[in-house]
């Protein structure tokens, strides 16, 4: 199968050089490297990258739900020896933070997803590959080959299911160690913000890994128009069970907000699941994830690791996520921001940021080690 070229084109939208290590030994703290990406980026990728759905609500409100958890540490404990080391999926990870699945790297930083997973394996994060990146498979997986750095792969199911399987092949041949079945966009949210900027129809860029995908032209006005040519709007459960199916590499599927669907799709042989809300970008005023884990983590019961994005922003964010149940946490956005602002370097150093956050946080709670993250170190 092909796969479409690596279109590793100088973005249109990224502007200036990448800060020097001096000017980012300024930036100490994650949120720090928001405004200085938003001047670097033209106002509608700025727009893409921020915005949420409707009057982002669930977008604010992932942010707020985090700050919202209190924690209760305990005192007297040896904390001299941290240890932020996980098994995951037959992987031996350094810490539990994942750079998220986000599109169109290209748009960010010329050398776009190589800067990221070059960034990535620095940092020693996971790294997920978007389905609707801005470089080709084959040569996705030949950068993380470089990097020694294990990758997954984000798969929208496509409406041609013939050629959803071919895209499966290619990205287990890329190397590929698991698939992330994200389940909840049959559809794009009311994302006003693109809609105004006319985003997707009038910047040229391509998705190489969906190159080959039959598209359906959208004759509607933009403000009536519902379904995404790149999205197929006919998944179903039956779809999922042939994905597990067809599959040699786990599954694991994102976007679960619903206790009895995460249960299902451990029952139905997924790897893990992820509870997100797709970034506040689908559907507004749905719970945040923050909320929404703990009754998941109740409701699985151990049985498949349970993992969380969505508003992220702190290493005491990441304790809080552990403590309620989850093996581990997803960022997007500030991936984002660190390559905008300093390319691979920007990467790697927001996920140290975090990192090392995690580590005072432990430090702080009196948990030296990811299993010592548990409910009792949560106010109330």
């Amino acid at each position: 199968m092909t796969t479409g070229r690596d279109s590793r084109q100088v973005a249109p939208h990224a502007s200036g050089d990448d800060a020097t290590a001096a000017e980012l030994a300024t930036l100490v703290a994650v949120g720090q490297f928001e405004p200085i990406a938003r001047t670097r980026l033209e106002p509608a990728i700025w727009d893409y990258v921020a915005g949420g759905s409707g009057d982002e609500h669930t977008l604010n409100g992932n942010l707020r739900a985090w700050q919202q958890v209190e924690l209760s540490p305990r005192s007297l404990v040896d904390v001299s020896d941290l240890d932020t080391s996980l098994e995951f999926l037959g992987l031996t990870l350094s810490h539990p933070i994942v750079v998220a699945p986000t599109a169109r790297h290209a748009a960010y930083h010329p050398d776009g997803e190589h800067a990221t997973i070059a960034g990535a394996a620095r940092a020693e994060a996971l790294y997920v590959q978007s389905s609707l990146g801005s470089t080709a498979l084959q040569t996705i997986g030949a950068a993380a080959d470089i990097a020694n750095a294990p990758w997954l792969f984000q798969l929208y199911v496509q409406r041609d299911r013939g050629f959803t399987q071919e895209l499966v092949a290619a990205a287990v041949a890329a190397g590929a160690k698991a698939l992330v079945l994200t389940f909840d966009t049959p559809c794009l949210g009311a994302r006003d913000r693109d809609q105004r900027n006319q985003f997707g129809a009038i910047d040229g860029f391509s998705y190489p890994i969906l190159a080959n995908s039959t598209l359906i032209d959208e004759p509607a006005p933009p403000h009536r128009r519902v379904f995404n040519p790149l999205l197929a709007p006919d998944v179903t459960w039956d779809d999922l069970d042939w994905l597990i199916d067809i599959s040699p590499i786990p599954v694991i599927t994102k976007g679960h907000l619903r206790p009895d669907e995460a249960v299902r799709a451990a029952v139905a042989g997924v790897g893990a699941v992820i509870v997100s809300n797709h970034g506040g970008r689908n559907l507004d005023t749905v719970p945040a994830t923050a909320a929404a884990l703990p009754r998941i983590v109740d409701a699985i019961g151990g049985t498949v690791p349970v993992l969380v994005d969505g508003g992220i922003r702190r290493g005491t964010d990441i304790a809080k996520a552990l403590c309620l149940g989850a093996t581990a946490v997803l960022v997007g956005r500030p991936a984002i921001w660190g390559l905008a602002v300093g390319g691979a370097a920007g990467v790697t150093q927001v996920l140290e940021i975090l990192r090392t956050e995690l580590e005072m946080s432990m430090a702080l709670l009196g948990a030296p080690t990811l299993a010592d993250l548990e409910p009792g170190l949560l106010n109330g």
